[in-house]
């Protein structure tokens, strides 16, 4: 028996005037993957910003955790966006970015232990100890991608957004980052929300899929109803915008493939 821990109603966001989502209405389950997929520019990114209340939205979104979300950086919610919004050649090291993320205490008077043993918990968990000292800027993309993750990790989200999280890394990196993804998902029973460009990701991952066009949820089910050549030609025409790592020439969009998007 599936348990509602999202409900999103006639969700509605307007940027500078152009209209980004137009009436969104989707269910994510409890302790269930979704994946979000779509044309660029549909608004995939928008829609998880709408859930962290990075943007003004019209509409409802409801979360029945029974935490209060009604602030504007709600808890309980774990966000891995798709850039990192710090200047990445500032010069940091992932135990900085852990102190000045993890304590109000400047930074200049160092990490409490409390904090130290957090930092130490929240890397082992994405198996990324060894970085604690690497500066941010050396890091790889995948490596990158595990810290950001560590700290989206805490507090131990309900839901967890994931921004094309394995966007710039490459392939066989990329299949570690998910299987690590799926590992928290059972550890822990997060709910994850996913975007992703990745035909063979979200047939693997997901236990449902939202199709997002043109601003409103044009179809969504189970990844074999949808995962599917015929169905998303049926969607998204001959410019599907996301691809498959196994079939890269026959679900292409414009023989690039899949390219982050900013909306």
């Amino acid at each position: 028996m599936s348990v509602e821990l999202v409900t999103i109603t006639d969700l509605r966001v307007t940027l500078n005037g152009n209209p980004i989502l137009r009436g969104v209405d989707a269910v994510l389950e409890r302790g269930k993957i979704t994946a979000l997929i779509g044309l660029n520019g549909a608004g995939k990114s928008t829609l998880l910003r709408a859930l962290v209340k990075e943007v003004p939205y019209t509409g409802r979104i409801q979360f029945h955790c029974g935490h209060d979300h009604s602030r504007p950086n709600p808890n309980h919610v774990g966000y891995v966006p798709q850039r990192l919004r710090i200047e990445a050649n500032l010069p940091l090291t992932v135990y900085d970015l852990f102190a000045i993320t993890l304590q109000r205490r400047p930074l200049f008077l160092g990490a409490t232990k409390a904090v130290r043993d957090q930092m130490a918990h929240l890397l082992q968990r994405v198996n990324a100890s060894n970085l604690i000292h690497q500066p941010v800027e050396k890091l790889s993309g995948g490596e990158l991608q595990r810290v950001l993750l560590a700290l989206a990790m805490e507090p131990n989200p309900e839901l967890l957004l994931l921004d094309e999280p394995a966007a710039g890394i490459d392939f066989k990196e990329g299949e570690k980052f998910y299987d690590l993804i799926a590992q928290l998902n059972r550890t822990t029973g997060a709910t994850i929300l996913l975007v992703s460009h990745d035909t063979h990701v979200v047939d693997r991952m997901a236990d449902h899929v939202l199709c997002l066009k043109d601003g409103r949820i044009a179809c969504q089910g189970h990844p074999r109803e949808i995962v599917d050549e015929k169905m998303l030609e049926q969607i998204f025409g001959g410019h599907k915008g996301f691809y498959d790592h196994h079939h890269p020439r026959a679900i292409q969009e414009g023989g690039t493939g899949g390219t982050a998007e900013s909306t």
